[in-house]
């Protein structure tokens, strides 16, 4: 994770290299878990999920989330099976995938989900919330280490950029 000096730096130079409004999706056949990075591009905040029955209904709350929060990415989690090899689930994801791609006309980007579900129970449960209670908030909560995942390796790019950049 970076330090408060490096994001400081990045948004000094967010001008030159600017971060994007994202959105992480936590694509699930029930749930659809939700987050999205604040104005800055720093720091991702989880939504309530999103219901994941109705793929046409889906769509159009993404399109909606999309043009009120002016949404140019899409991080969508791309589940693997444990031997790190894409299933069924992947495959889903895919295909969804494409179709907001197409709906929204906005990039998406699948990004590796490993474990972001366990380690969203664990965050969770140490906040001191049972099964029960984390049922309704573990999609959002994978959604947003997810996002904040992305955010992070993305500012790291920036900045390896920006040194060789004045180095060279």
């Amino acid at each position: 994770m970076l330090g408060a000096s490096d994001w400081v730096k990045l948004v000094a130079k967010g001008a030159r290299r600017r971060l994007v409004r994202a959105a992480a999706i936590d694509f699930g056949a029930v749930r659809v878990g939700l987050a999205v990075a604040d104005d800055l591009g720093l720091l991702a905040h989880p939504r309530p999920f999103l219901d994941g029955k109705n793929p046409a209904a889906l769509l159009a709350r993404l399109k909606e989330l999309q043009a009120t929060e002016q949404i140019e990415i899409f991080v969508v989690g791309l589940p693997r099976e444990l031997g790190g090899r894409e299933g069924a689930a992947a495959r889903r994801v895919r295909a969804f995938a494409q179709k907001l791609e197409r709906e929204t006309a906005v990039r998406v980007e699948l990004y590796d989900e490993w474990l972001s579900t366990r380690e969203a129970a664990g965050r969770l449960r140490a906040q001191g919330l049972d099964s029960r209670q984390q049922r309704s908030r573990i999609d959002s909560a994978a959604a947003a280490i997810l996002l904040q995942s992305w955010l992070d390796s993305r500012a790291s790019k920036i900045r390896l950029a920006d040194d060789e950049d004045e180095d060279g």
